[in-house]
């Protein structure tokens, strides 16, 4: 088909599409899955993409708005694989999951430019083989270490594995990959039983200084024996970020409260004082006028009244003086 090379072509100008906010979709072995596509008629053509963890995007299938359906590959003959119709859904139906279905699938639109791809769904398959991540939830300071461990029980099988680590914050973002190891580092040990083909493997993330932004659920991944495993989550909390700054603000609020208080306070103190100086020093100006005046206008009568008409003269001069 002309369409899978021109789709290679155009997909070196692949745009992040606006979509439903996508989360991890869980199945288990024999179950049927749809996975959700929307697309309001503005592409003419629809892709489904598959990408196994470690390989190339794999094209699935072709959908055109006008009508028709073409699978591509190994889809072509797979009646697994089916695309009900409708008005702007473009949903991806699998049947009778098989552990090889597990992957990260794409639906995205194409047009004569580039082609836009909504955000990657997750398909986990559950089953016998399990993904152990420990802790569960681990709170810890701010600057402080910790290591996430992941032990996955499989079986042992040629090929190499990989080991991808995923980290979902609080928001509607799809997680994003923060590490991936293709070298197959890790403590494996077979189990005791003779003759079992089962194996125990741990893989660790080490994380030091812990900053705000290591906040979130980390998720292991371990692609192996053609099947991708997921663990249960971790689930880290960054504390003392958070409490901190706002105890430092409530002590800070504290302390202006109170030195505003005690402004006030002594304010009035002040006032009140120089009030009451104010006062006393009116009053004793008051008392030494009137002491003046009527030391002013006392006569002795035991003097001679030579001495008094003399007197009178003299303190009559120097009260007229005074009231001038």
């Amino acid at each position: 088909s002309f369409l899978l090379p021109l789709a290679k072509y155009l997909a070196c100008s692949v745009h992040p599409r606006e979509s439903h906010p996508v989360s991890f979709h869980y199945a288990h072995l024999g179950d049927s899955v749809t996975l959700q596509c929307f697309d309001p008629g503005k592409s003419p053509h629809i892709l489904w993409y598959k990408q196994t963890a470690g390989q190339k995007p794999e094209l699935i299938s072709t959908i055109f708005n006008v009508g028709g359906i073409t699978f591509h590959n190994d889809f072509k003959n797979n009646p697994r694989f089916t695309v009900p119709g409708g008005k702007g859904v473009f949903h991806l139906r699998i049947s009778n999951i098989q552990p090889s279905d597990s992957a990260i699938y794409y639906c995205g639109g194409i047009d004569l430019y580039a082609v836009e791809f909504a955000t990657g769904i997750f398909l986990i398959l559950k089953g016998s083989k399990t993904v152990l991540q420990q802790p569960v939830s681990e709170s810890v300071q701010l600057g402080d270490s910790v290591t996430l461990n992941c032990t996955i029980n499989t079986e042992t099988c040629e090929g190499e594995h990989s080991v991808y680590w995923f980290r979902h914050d609080s928001g509607e973002s799809p997680p994003g990959i923060i590490y991936t190891n293709g070298d197959r580092s890790g403590q494996c040990m077979k189990s005791p039983e003779s003759g079992s083909p089962t194996q125990s493997c741990v893989y660790n993330l080490p994380k030091r200084n812990l900053s705000l932004s290591d906040t979130g659920t980390y998720y292991c991944a371990v692609a192996s024996c053609g099947e991708i495993l997921f663990g249960n989550g971790t689930k880290l909390d960054v504390g003392g970020n958070y409490t901190e700054p706002v105890f430092l603000v409530y002590c800070l609020g504290v302390a202006l409260g109170v030195s505003i208080i005690l402004i006030i306070v002594l304010t009035y103190i002040i006032y009140k004082i120089n009030l009451m100086t104010c006062r006393l020093l009116c009053s004793s100006q008051n008392q030494d006028a009137d002491n003046l005046h009527y030391v002013a206008l006392n006569l002795n009568k035991n003097m001679s009244r030579r001495q008094r008409n003399n007197m009178e003269e003299e303190t009559v001069v120097v009260y007229a003086g005074i009231r001038q």
